[in-house]
């Protein structure tokens, strides 16, 4: 874990497995990720349980836990059927994710749905129930990551992102960084391709071979998934980004990424971004600013280069492993791995994919007819932009053109959303902590 915590995390679970009170974990979401997490939580993992899945049906959530190799597992109904079999040390599948929320005898929610609606009720049900929940889940993460942790401080409950997954990578190193009284200036990811006009059609294939959804793999080839993850970081680290999508420049290799930003922007306040195409090709970065030269030549011997610009980068991230370090830090230390600062310092908005016409319905993250890139906040606000996480079903209005921004005017929103609420109150709290800031200043 790069330092946060490692030793005592897998002493603390070695502990609770030898004194048999292991965490007790649900698992709301079985797609992909979410199966692939059950697998390894099935593991199993000294000191952690996987006590409860669902998903949105029977069949899929018990096809789910055989194939996790549960064995034995019950299917239940009922509030009362959910809390006895967990308490026993069982398993429960069910269809309903609120059985789950509610269960007496879980410790932990993970949420991995990626559906931001349904995984904001999710989140909120678990919140008020006080349960610590971990949101694989990054686009509701992206979306109304704010508005929950708000709720979250209030029922005095853990919110936090995954280890695994690269804002969490980075933003390890990132409190590394500062824990060694380094300044921290930026951070983002590798990334080694982008085509903003990718589709699920023409994503099928790829999803096919490495059996996930081809909205999940669009999400990942368009950039969405990029600006849902910077995103992430930056409201975490309190970095905004340099101009809208950030810069991405081409480096070999990751330690390129030292020269490759604007340096007033890195030290006036920090940036997100990421890297195209750079060695080792996978994990996060973050670049680090140390000017005195005595530390420097410290920091050259030990093969980082000549400064006063540094990087330090993971090269590896593995989601559906790391989350029992998540889990476990969550439980056992109250600490998130990853979890905003406050108010949203960035937001993903919504960019047409292709013209697109007034009547037409967005399909969301993923699809054909828009991709997500990411802003500043205060930017976003401004100019009325349309999130990408709220865009599934949108009627649009008026015609849009490609490349060109979605407003909040130039849709139509689906009614009774919780997610629109939650954005509600995360604007409400942006708004009032800017007019404290405002008065502040007088």
């Amino acid at each position: 874990m790069d330092g946060i915590g490692l030793g005592a995390v897998d002493t603390l679970l070695a502990r609770r497995e030898r004194e048999g009170r292991p965490i007790r974990v649900g698992l709301v979401g079985v797609g992909a990720v979410g199966r692939a997490i059950a697998r390894q939580l099935a593991g199993p993992v000294p000191g952690l349980r996987l006590s409860a899945l669902a998903g949105r049906t029977l069949e899929g959530v018990s096809r789910a836990a055989t194939g996790a190799g549960l064995g034995a597992f019950t299917r239940i109904r009922t509030q009362g059927e959910c809390d006895a079999v967990v308490a026993r040390g069982g398993v429960a599948v069910t269809e309903a994710a609120e059985l789950v929320c509610g269960c007496t005898a879980l410790d932990v929610i993970v949420e991995a749905s990626a559906d931001v609606e349904f995984g904001a009720r999710v989140a909120c049900d678990a919140i008020a129930r006080a349960k610590a929940v971990v949101l694989v889940n990054a686009e509701l993460d992206a979306t109304v990551g704010s508005a929950l942790k708000a709720r979250a401080d209030v029922a005095g409950a853990v919110i936090t992102g995954t280890d695994g997954d690269e804002p969490g990578v980075a933003m390890n190193l990132v409190r590394l960084v500062r824990s060694l009284g380094l300044r921290a200036v930026g951070a983002g990811n590798l990334k080694g391709f982008l085509d903003r006009r990718r589709t699920p059609e023409t994503q099928a294939p790829f999803a096919a071979a490495n059996a996930v959804s081809p909205w999940l793999a669009t999400a990942a080839a368009d950039g969405t998934k990029l600006a849902v993850e910077a995103t992430i970081l930056a409201n975490a680290t309190g970095f905004g980004v340099g101009r809208r999508g950030m810069y991405g420049p081409r480096c070999a290799h990751v330690r390129d990424a030292a020269g490759a930003f604007p340096m007033e922007q890195l030290l006036g306040g920090g940036l997100v971004d990421y890297v195209l195409g750079a060695e080792p090709h996978v994990g996060a970065f973050v670049l680090v600013y140390e000017p005195d030269p005595a530390k420097q030549q410290w920091l050259r011997y030990l093969k980082l280069g000549d400064g006063p610009m540094y990087v330090l980068h993971t090269p590896y991230h593995l989601p559906h492993l790391q989350v029992v370090n998540t889990i476990a830090r969550a439980a056992l230390l109250e600490d998130a791995t990853i979890t905003p600062l406050g108010a949203p310092v960035c937001e993903v908005v919504t960019i047409a994919k292709r013209d697109l016409s007034a009547g037409e319905l967005l399909d969301g993250i993923g699809g054909f007819l828009a991709y997500g890139t990411i802003e500043n906040a205060r930017q976003a606000s401004q100019d009325a932009l349309l999130p990408i996480g709220v865009s599934k079903g949108c009627r649009l209005t008026r015609d849009v053109s490609a490349d060109e921004p979605v407003t909040r005017a130039d849709v139509e929103l689906p009614p009774g959303r919780l997610v629109d609420r939650l954005r509600a109150e995360q604007g409400a709290a942006a708004s009032e902590l800017a007019g404290a800031d405002a008065g502040a200043t007088r």
